[in-house]
């Protein structure tokens, strides 16, 4: 049995600092749509446009602060995005209470709110990386994969329930609250911040917007794992719209029930993120890896025969589960081999192309899939949507190239 280990103050800084930032986003989950729907009466074509823009051009203007991130002290650059998704959501319920939200308002705050999501994750990477020793970065990613799913599995009821007493506006508000709790805690880590070393050229070149992108794809296994990671998540988002209309629309579930189908089987989430580090010990990281990224995109198809009642509900769940439970256990091994394998001058850079490109792919998937939706009914596309999800462990790299092969025995009479 895996004992629980202590990984610090700092790290625990750091994971108190994440826990609150991320229960707050599961709290205002699609509080930017509420508001659209419910305050300014937009149409879906504007709720599709403010979920897709958010995260396209958000990707777009963080592209240059990865190279910006991986010459500075990762802390202040992280608390510094914390004050400016603080600044940028509380103009929301400002303007909502003085009666002057438009969609034009949210549409920026979106975007800059997703430029400073990547550039926080990418910083927060490198600051990983530097608290926690190598051999114990499995455990820390696993401590943040379960606080994940736990935030997921609260979040989004106990939101629900505050959007149904007091408006979608105090769901924005309890979020950026939890930033600026998050930045507290960032600047409790304390200790002495070592500044990164500058590379010989001073100014960012054009072609250093593109290094995190190059390494990437230069990497043996980086590169599969990256083009794995962003078609899987691109589908299974793509998909996650259609089913709710699905669900709601046409099989008549009512909205308790939908939130319940997605937050009780989280608790798979929970159970592989803790069973992970068990699985990596026993059978080694890349077999690992490779069969939690094979059996996660199994359990898409089945959303496609959701039907309606107790049991449509059933399979929901059942579906979620097993999915949420191969994740649970794949996310964290993905994030410490990537951790693991990124240079040390790099890795900002790395996670930043790596989310720039997932989301800005999860936007354009998702559009294509809305289209896709409106030609063949959500049913048709969700199906479509398991059926290429079947298809992505073929990216997944089939050998460990960290593993030396044999040395083969010399014939006999060989020279010694």
């Amino acid at each position: 049995m895996v004992s629980r280990q202590a990984l610090g103050r700092q790290f625990g800084w750091l994971w108190a600092a994440y826990g609150v930032s991320t229960l707050g986003t599961w709290l205002a989950f699609d509080s930017f749509s509420l508001i659209a729907i419910l305050a300014l009466h937009a149409g879906t074509t504007e709720v599709s446009l403010l979920s897709a823009a958010g995260l396209a051009v958000g990707a777009v203007v963080a592209m240059p602060l990865g190279p910006w991130v991986d010459f500075r002290r990762k802390r202040p650059v992280m608390i510094a995005m914390d004050l400016i998704r603080f600044a940028a959501l509380m103009t929301i319920p400002a303007a909502y209470a003085l009666g002057g939200l438009s969609f034009a308002q949210l549409l920026v705050v979106s975007v800059v709110v997703g430029a400073a999501d990547i550039t926080f994750t990418a910083a927060s990477g490198a600051c990983l990386k530097a608290l926690v020793r190598q051999e114990d970065l499995l455990i820390a990613n696993g401590r943040f994969e379960s606080t994940t799913w736990t935030a997921t599995m609260l979040g989004p009821p106990l939101g629900g329930a505050a959007i149904g007493m007091f408006g979608p506006a105090l769901t924005v508000l309890a979020n950026a609250v939890s930033y600026l709790l998050s930045a507290a805690g960032i600047r409790a880590i304390g200790g002495k911040e070592p500044h990164p070393e500058r590379a010989a050229v001073p100014r960012q070149r054009l072609g250093d917007l593109l290094d995190g992108w190059r390494y990437i794809l230069s990497h043996p296994t980086l590169r599969p794992l990256f083009l794995n990671s962003i078609l899987f998540n691109g589908l299974i988002m793509a998909a996650s719209p259609l089913l709710s209309v699905l669900m709601l629309s046409q099989l008549g579930f009512a909205p308790w029930q939908y939130c319940l189908a997605f937050a009780v089987p989280c608790v798979g989430g929970l159970i592989g993120s803790r069973a992970a580090r068990r699985l990596v010990t026993r059978y080694g990281q890349h077999r690992v890896m490779l069969a939690a990224g094979v059996l996660r995109a199994c359990w898409s198809l089945g959303l496609a025969f959701v039907r309606p009642g107790v049991a449509g509900l059933v399979l929901v769940m059942g579906v979620e589960l097993g999915l949420i439970a191969c994740c649970g256990v794949y996310n964290p091994v993905l994030a410490t081999y990537r951790l693991n394998h990124a240079e040390p001058g790099r890795v900002a850079r790395t996670l930043s192309a790596w989310s720039v490109t997932g989301k800005a792919t999860t936007a354009a998937i998702t559009a294509l899939w809305g289209l896709l939706a409106a030609a063949t009914g959500p049913r048709t596309a969700i199906a479509i949507a398991g059926l290429l999800l079947l298809a992505t462990p073929l990216l997944l790299p089939r050998r460990d190239p960290s593993a030396r092969p044999e040395p083969e025995p010399e014939p006999a009479g060989s020279p010694a």
